[in-house]
């Protein structure tokens, strides 16, 4: 074979081998449907599908029935007085002399007093034009105010107790629908929870979990209704659902817009540890401040006969001139003018600095140094609220009467913690006697 003839089959081999390649990869393009649709115009799939959470329509009912609350407080400098024995304790009695002045050092600063913002919480309309909220929001406050998107009304403390941390709050021709009470006995672990409220001031945030656990026992530090330092445990719902600052007060809902608790609080970290906790926050059950929402509706809502008739003597010209009393001469101790109270050692009331000889306060076993603190059921924080709540009595009527005593050797205390004393209910028969005093 000569050199020519080589070359030539060298030449068709070529071409063959090149023309089976060019086959196989056509026939692999044309069986490959990604290399084909590449080629073609690309098209956006649309629908108008919406999947709804389960909670969508429980937040509509209830989201605009959530309020925002202001707590505002009259602002002025204090400097303390002198101090009175016992390692430094100013307990604004004088020490513990044998005359127990109930009035102790301190003076307020020259100057004019100020309204400031001292703190916010969240609220939820539970009865036309009644608001429930925490305690520890509205405490302490000279004005309180509630918020709805870029309204504000001014509101009243209608009723709380500060041992369960609820406050109910009387809020004049607010426009705003009450939500459905829940029952709080029928949750279980597991339930959905809705937080509702104003963290940080982000009015409305809503934010999801779960019931955690039921009756956690939470104990705190709170005060009687007369003022004096307790402890208290009371049993709450733990939830995982986002709860801060400024929640406090808002709503805990069911998925049926139920309202089943009242957040407030949660745990950032232990005193033991500086491992930071997420998920825990607790909530009243609505349970708990259901009768306390009662007792002030119906008492909003009725109209009391007792004070009808206030002035009609008087207006006849039939007041007599001399009234029944109970014998005692009184004063108003506070946290203002005693650090004994303003400590939660002594509960607020009238003071009783003298009780008559043979006066129906000694009959019924009244002494010098009791505090007064509620008359006829009615909580009183002066001496002026007593007087008023006998001035319309005649003689031979009876009061009720709630005090206060302390026990043991007032001497041997050392600090605020060492108070003790026990509450009495008495019944005082009121008679006229010599001079015109309580």
């Amino acid at each position: 074979m000569n050199k020519h003839r080589i070359l030539k089959y060298f030449v068709v081999a070529s071409l063959v081998l090149l023309l089976t390649i060019t086959g196989a990869v056509a026939l692999m393009l044309n069986s490959n449907p990604a290399s084909a649709e590449s080629t073609a115009p690309v098209t956006l799939m649309e629908n108008s599908t919406v999947v709804a959470s389960p909670f969508t329509e429980a937040v509509k009912k209830v989201h605009g029935s959530v309020v925002g609350v202001n707590n505002y407080a009259n602002y002025s400098g204090y400097n303390g007085g002198p101090y009175y024995g016992f390692g430094g304790f100013d307990f604004g009695f004088g020490g513990f002399g044998n005359d127990f002045s109930p009035y102790g050092g301190g003076r307020e600063d020259e100057g004019s007093n100020r309204q400031v913002l001292q703190g916010s919480g969240s609220g939820v309309v539970v009865a036309n034009g009644f608001v429930l909220t925490n305690y520890h929001v509205v405490e302490d406050a000279s004005a309180l105010e509630v918020t709805a998107g870029e309204a504000t009304y001014p509101a009243t403390l209608a009723g709380y107790d500060e041992s369960l941390d609820i406050a109910v709050l009387k809020v004049d021709n607010l426009p705003i629908e009450p939500v459905v009470l829940g029952d709080s006995d029928a949750l279980n672990v597991g339930d959905w929870a809705i937080c509702i409220g104003n963290p940080l001031s982000f009015t409305g945030t809503t934010t999801v979990g779960v019931i955690s656990a039921l009756n956690r026992e939470i104990e705190s530090t709170g005060t009687d209704p007369y003022g004096r330092k307790t402890n208290e445990v009371n049993l709450m719902i733990q939830t995982d659902a986002a709860i801060n600052s400024g929640n406090s007060g808002g709503g805990m809902f069911n998925v049926a817009g139920e309202l089943v608790g009242i957040p407030s609080l949660k745990y950032t970290g232990s005193f033991y540890s500086s491992a930071s906790i997420e998920g825990i926050g607790m909530a009243i059950p609505i349970n708990v401040a259901k009768p306390l929402l009662r007792e002030v509706v119906e008492k909003h809502n009725s109209s009391p006969e007792e004070t009808i008739s206030q002035n009609a003597a008087a207006s006849n010209g039939m007041e007599p001139s001399v009234k029944p009393r109970m014998g005692v001469v009184v004063t108003t101790i506070n946290a203002s003018n005693s650090s004994w109270v303003a400590n939660g050692a002594l509960p607020t009331g009238a003071y009783l600095t003298e009780v008559e000889a043979g006066s129906p306060a000694e009959k019924a076993g009244l002494k010098a140094g009791d505090i007064i603190v509620e008359v006829d059921g009615t909580i009183v924080t002066t001496s002026s609220e007593m007087v008023n709540l006998l001035q319309n009595k005649q003689a031979g009527d009876t009061a009720q009467i709630k005090y206060f005593r302390l026990s043991g050797d007032p001497e041997s205390y050392t600090s605020y913690d060492d108070v003790d004393g026990e509450y009495y209910d008495v019944t005082v028969e009121l008679v006229i006697l010599d001079t015109a005093q309580p």
